[in-house]
């Protein structure tokens, strides 16, 4: 029996999570590492977690999901920082933020969705990746039906197939599997087709002036087409104007995420410019 989600999307009911993995294939239960938990306070006590929220604008902009960013305790981009980290701690290093996220929605009370980004190379890892973070959500409490793990293709995964049988067993206990920064980098039409993501996260600079740019309008729309026929959530990032909003929302895009919307808040939800789209709840 399935339960239907509240924007429509539906996933199995939760049942013990050992009988989900078991049934998917998998060898144990998700666990997490303790011992990495406070990695990223080790080696940079000065980051934080901040959220932003994806909204739905058919719904007034009703929070859909919030992801998890790392950021300084100053507001900037953690991105000088993550250089930083040795290339034997990165998944590490990457699976104790995803901790650090999950911990803090717990404690904020977060009502939606929790979109979670992990490395490709670091899917897979048996404490650093994917499983690692479902055991951390079942220790924190948090309901394994309401995370969305994002695969942020910054780097080449060079085999997407190899993916498959751990975002299968996302897929049993109720998570969400997207695609990030589509139309950049790796993330491309190779890894929609093997990875058959739940979600596409449109990338910014497809939806940078859209509104004024039919080269970026036939792209996207190509791209809307390809997941209706796959029955894949597009959501576009990055907006920052009410005509970019308007554009894509003509184009069949609901779901949206940008500083138009909300700016991320560090250890805070920030509230949501309900108002930021007038119409778009129709298209």
């Amino acid at each position: 029996m399935k339960n239907e989600d509240p924007n429509g999307m539906e996933r199995p009911s939760l049942c013990g999570l050992g009988r989900v993995l078991a049934s998917a294939g998998a060898a144990e239960p998700p666990q997490s590492a303790p011992a990495d938990a406070s990695l990223s306070n080790v080696l940079f006590p000065d980051l934080a977690t901040a959220f932003q929220p994806i909204v739905d604008v058919t719904q007034g902009c009703r929070v859909f999901a919030h992801e998890a960013l790392l950021r300084t305790r100053a507001g900037g981009a953690a991105g000088a920082v993550l250089c930083r980290v040795p290339g034997n701690d990165r998944y590490a290093f990457d699976h104790a933020c995803r901790v650090r996220a999950i911990e803090t929605a717990v404690r904020l009370g977060l009502p939606a969705r929790l979109s979670l980004n992990v490395l490709p190379g670091g899917v897979c890892a048996p404490l650093h990746g994917v499983h690692g973070a479902l055991g951390a959500a079942l220790t924190a409490g948090f309901p394994l039906d309401r995370i969305i793990f994002e695969i942020t293709e910054h780097e080449q995964a060079l085999d997407h197939a190899g993916l498959l049988p751990t975002l299968a067993v996302c897929r049993a206990a109720g998570a969400f599997v997207a695609l990030d920064d589509f139309g950049a980098g790796y993330a491309g039409l190779n890894a929609l087709v093997e990875i058959r993501p739940d979600i596409i996260k449109l990338d910014t600079n497809l939806i940078r002036e859209i509104d004024a740019d039919r080269a970026r309008q036939a792209v996207v729309g190509a791209a809307v087409q390809a997941c209706r026929a796959m029955d894949i959530f597009p959501i576009a990032e990055g907006i920052e104007t009410a005509e970019e909003a308007r554009t894509l929302r003509a184009m069949g895009i609901e779901l949206m995420q940008g500083f138009l919307f909300a700016r991320p808040a560090l250890e805070r939800l920030p509230p949501v410019r309900t108002d930021a789209v007038a119409g778009a709840d129709r298209e």
